[in-house]
């Protein structure tokens, strides 16, 4: 893969008629050190935001060792990139064949589940196996997230004391996971989740030794600033120590849009304009499926020396004949931007190259390496303290 200094390197150099996919593995591997180091607990990779074997070797070389995976063909790659990682099958159903083939052949122990049939499928797919670690996935809010995960999986709460009891005696250890939903801005989206997790451990009476609260940790986008994450940290610290749990209960977490949002970006043409409406070569069914199905706004920055006309705002058309293929942003940038003028999208390394497809005979992409910074990051100690916030309770 090609080295540059920047995008504008990148366009200068290649002049690409297709879209480039720019990585930056310094600001994957920075992410990763401030999860290993500050989180109070294990902090594992939620794979699904980015199943890149080179991004998998970065988090890995820089402290992460436990992988939240989600499907056998993640157990599979995952494996087979870390052969020493430890893989946590955390999708709460799978099919038998799955937690067979992760038990036996991948030494995965760990699984989530929030049903009795759940539990039925793993006890007998691992042969009644001793050395289990089972987590009850409870269902929670996720009214403080920009991304709703709480319809599809969990148990309910008055469901919850059942199945931990018996989840209880299949296990070596048991544990409650849960999932704010995606970007979540505020740290009670965690504080409220907690408390279930006590409710539902003071109802069954079961001695717990894992608590995991998920993902969610947000990154920054335009519109969506959040509090620095040592708040998070802080308050989920807190509140996990005053649980009635084992003294050596352990706290986990599943990071994955905040471990590798920073680790890419792309660089798209305009192909037509149409007033504030931009044709682009990418688009819904490439790296910007958020931007399209969930308006999600990434940041833009021009690459031409010329354009020098105020921001305005656009709207993006991506490359296929379909009509979903559109991107209402708005998107910043100057007002003269035209036909053949690139400009770089940001913060697309969650979900974004992972969501490609070749949909209409597009999809393909470039690929480079890039040394400069991503176009924000909660890493590199320049942002503003939030927590000299009166909205923001400190616990130190």
């Amino acid at each position: 893969m090609h080295q540059f200094p920047d995008a504008k390197a990148v366009v200068e150099a290649l002049a690409p008629d297709e879209p480039v996919i720019l990585t930056r593995p310094h600001a994957a591997a920075r992410a990763a050190q401030f999860f290993t180091q500050k989180f109070p607990g294990k902090a594992m990779y939620a794979v699904k935001a980015n199943p890149s074997p080179d991004l998998l070797r970065i988090l890995w070389d820089n402290g992460v060792t436990h992988f939240d995976v989600a499907s056998i063909a993640e157990v599979r790659l995952v494996h087979e990139v870390l052969p020493d990682a430890v893989l946590c099958f955390m999708h709460p159903i799978k099919t038998a064949s799955a937690v067979r083939e992760a038990y036996h052949e991948h030494g995965v122990r760990t699984f989530s589940l929030d049903t009795m049939e759940e539990l039925e499928k793993i006890v007998a797919a691992t042969g009644a196996a001793q050395d289990l670690n089972l987590l009850v996935r409870l269902r929670v809010s996720s009214e403080h997230s920009e991304l709703s995960l709480a319809a599809k999986f969990g148990v309910d709460l008055v469901d919850a004391a059942e199945l931990l009891q018996a989840t209880r005696q299949h296990c070596d250890a048991l544990g409650i996971c849960f999932h704010v939903g995606s970007q979540a801005m505020t740290p009670f989206a965690y504080i409220q989740a907690l408390e279930k997790v006590r409710a539902a451990i003071a109802e069954a009476a079961v001695t717990v030794d894992i608590v995991d609260v998920g993902g969610g940790f947000p990154s920054i986008y335009p519109g969506l600033e959040p509090p620095a994450l040592e708040d998070y940290f802080k308050l989920i610290e807190h509140h996990f120590e005053a649980l009635p749990i084992s003294y050596s209960a352990q706290l986990w977490c599943e990071p994955g849009r905040a471990l590798c949002a920073e680790y890419s970006s792309i660089v798209v043409r305009v192909e037509k304009r149409r007033g504030d409406e931009l044709y682009i070569n990418d688009g819904a069914y490439g790296a910007l499926f958020d931007a399209a199905h969930v308006d999600w706004r990434f940041p833009v920055a021009a690459l031409e020396d010329d354009l020098i006309q105020p921001l305005e705002e656009f709207s993006f058309y991506g490359p296929t004949c379909d009509d979903a293929d559109y991107m209402k942003g708005p998107f910043m940038l100057p007002a003269d931007i035209q036909a053949g003028d690139y400009f770089e999208i940001g913060m697309l390394g969650a979900y974004g190259a992972a969501m490609q497809t070749r949909f209409n005979g597009f999809g393909a992409t470039l690929a480079a390496t890039v040394t400069d910074e991503p176009m924000a990051s909660l890493y590199r100690g320049d942002r503003r303290d939030t927590r000299t916030s009166n909205n923001v309770i400190n616990l130190r």
